[in-house]
C-alpha cells in the first residue's frame, strides 16, 4: 500500500524537528523451560496463564507469526490482542500494545476493553434505545443512561469459536441469539485476523442476522509505539485524514452534526503531536475528557485494495510508524483518558495516565438515533462488512 508522498514527507519532516521521551529499551523476555511455552516467541506472556473456561467454553491462546518476525498473539476471550511485537528502527522488537499478563485481569471491569472486539454496536447509543420501523428496543444501559460498546456483556466478554487457519491467520465465529443485551435478530458474525508480509494487520468483519437489526464492529487496542510501558503517548506524531469530527455532548453523545477540523485542537490534518493541543480550553476536550471523539474520514487518499487512508501515528525515538485504512466512514481517537497508574500491566508494570491511544474504525456513534449520519441497519439477506487494515513500518 501507498500514501501519497507529501503526507510521508510532511510526517518526516516533522520526526526530524521533534524532540522525544528517552529512548524505550526493547525488553527481551525472560527465559521459559516450561515445555507448554514455544521458546521462539516474542512475548513474555505465559500461555498457561491464558488457559481455562468461562460460562463453559475453553479459552486457548493464539500466535501468529509473519516472514518478518512479526508476531500477534490473541485469546479467543473477547478476540483480545494480548502483544503485538514489531520492530523499531535498530530492528529491536517490542510488544506496542497495553494490556495484562493473565485472563483474570480481562475479566475484571477495568480490563474489559483492552484489545477486545466491540459489538453489536461500538461507541454509545443514546439512552440505549432505537427504534426499526415500528418496533422500538430498549438495550442494556452501562454508561450512566446510555449504552456503551454492546452493553453489560457485550462481544467483548464472551468466548468466541476460534479457528487457526495458518500461522498468519485466524478466525473467531459465534452467533449472537437474539435479544442478547437487548438486541433483535441472530447475529451470526466471523472476524478474521491476518498478519500479511507486508507487515499489516488486517481485520475483516462480516455478519448476517435472520431479522432487522444494527451493527457497528470495531477493535479496541491501546497502542503506544515506544513500547507498551514506555510512558504517555503525547508525543506520537498523529495525522487523522479528516476535514470534520462529530461533536458530542457531556455524555459523549453526538449532537448529530458535523464540524470542521479548521482552527480547532481537532485539526489533525498536518501531523503534530497527540498532546500539543490536549490541554486547550476547547469544551470538546472537556465533554471527552481529552479526544474521544469520531473524525470523518476523506475518501482519498486509498490504499491499492480500495480503503481509505484513515490515519498515521509515528513515534520519533523508535522509528515506528503505523497506518490505518478502512472502509468505514469514521475512526475514532481515544487518547487513553482513563489510563491510571492504578493498572498494573504485562510484566507487573503500571501503567500512566495517557500511556496508550485507540484508533477504532467504525460507524458513528447512535447512528439509529441520527438520521443524517450513515445507516448501520442490517437486514436479513444483506451481509455486513467491515475492513480495517493497521499497517507498520520503520522510519529511519
Amino acid at each position: 500500500m501507498k500514501v501519497s508522498i507529501l503526507l510521508f514527507t510532511v510526517l518526516s519532516a516533522v520526526i526530524i524537528v521533534i524532540s522525544c521521551n528517552p529512548v524505550h529499551k526493547t525488553k527481551t523476555p525472560e527465559k521459559n523451560t516450561d515445555q507448554h511455552q514455544p521458546q521462539h516467541l516474542l512475548t513474555s506472556l505465559d500461555s498457561l496463564q491464558f488457559k481455562g473456561t468461562i460460562e463453559g467454553k475453553a479459552v486457548g491462546f493464539y500466535v501468529l507469526k509473519n516472514i518478518n518476525g512479526l508476531e500477534a498473539v490473541f485469546t479467543n476471550y473477547g478476540q483480545r490482542l494480548l502483544s503485538l511485537s514489531v520492530p523499531d528502527k535498530k530492528g529491536n522488537f517490542d510488544d506496542i500494545v497495553l494490556g495484562f499478563s493473565d485472563l483474570d485481569q480481562y475479566t475484571k471491569p477495568e480490563g474489559k476493553y483492552f484489545g477486545a472486539i466491540i459489538g453489536r454496536y461500538a461507541n454509545r447509543i443514546a439512552k440505549g434505545t432505537f427504534a426499526i420501523g415500528d418496533s422500538i428496543y430498549q438495550l442494556e444501559t452501562n454508561n450512566g443512561s446510555n449504552h456503551l460498546h454492546g452493553g453489560v456483556d457485550g462481544f467483548n466478554r464472551v468466548v468466541w469459536d476460534a479457528n487457526q487457519v495458518s500461522d498468519q491467520e485466524i478466525e473467531f465465529s459465534r452467533i449472537s441469539s437474539n435479544g442478547e443485551e437487548g438486541y433483535p435478530g441472530n447475529l451470526s458474525v466471523k472476524v478474521q485476523y491476518k498478519l500479511t508480509n507486508q507487515n499489516e494487520l488486517k481485520i475483516r468483519y462480516t455478519a448476517t442476522t435472520d431479522q432487522s437489526t444494527v451493527v457497528n464492529l470495531t477493535h479496541h487496542s491501546f497502542f503506544n509505539l515506544a513500547g507498551a510501558d514506555s510512558g504517555t503517548i503525547y508525543k506520537h506524531l498523529l495525522l487523522i485524514n479528516a476535514d470534520q469530527y462529530i461533536p458530542i455532548d457531556h455524555n459523549s453523545i453526538p449532537y448529530g452534526r458535523l464540524e470542521k477540523v479548521a482552527d480547532t485542537p481537532f485539526d489533525f490534518r498536518q501531523p503534530k503531536p497527540m498532546g500539543e493541543d490536549l490541554f486547550e480550553e476547547h469544551q470538546q476536550l472537556v465533554n471527552g475528557s481529552g479526544y474521544d471523539h469520531t473524525f470523518v474520514i476523506n475518501n482519498v487518499p486509498k490504499s491499492s485494495e480500495g480503503l481509505s487512508l484513515a490515519a498515521i501515528v509515528a513515534e520519533p525515538k523508535s522509528g515506528r510508524m503505523m497506518e490505518v485504512y478502512t472502509d468505514e466512514p469514521g475512526i475514532q481517537f481515544y487518547s487513553g483518558n482513563f489510563l491510571s497508574e492504578k493498572l498494573i500491566g504485562k510484566e507487573r508494570r503500571p501503567y500512566v495516565h495517557r500511556g496508550g491511544f485507540s484508533l477504532e474504525t467504525q460507524h458513528f456513534p447512535d447512528s439509529p438515533n441520527q438520521k443524517n449520519f450513515p445507516s448501520t441497519l442490517l437486514r436479513p439477506g444483506e451481509t455486513y462488512i467491515s475492513l480495517c487494515t493497521y499497517k507498520f513500518l520503520v522510519q529511519n
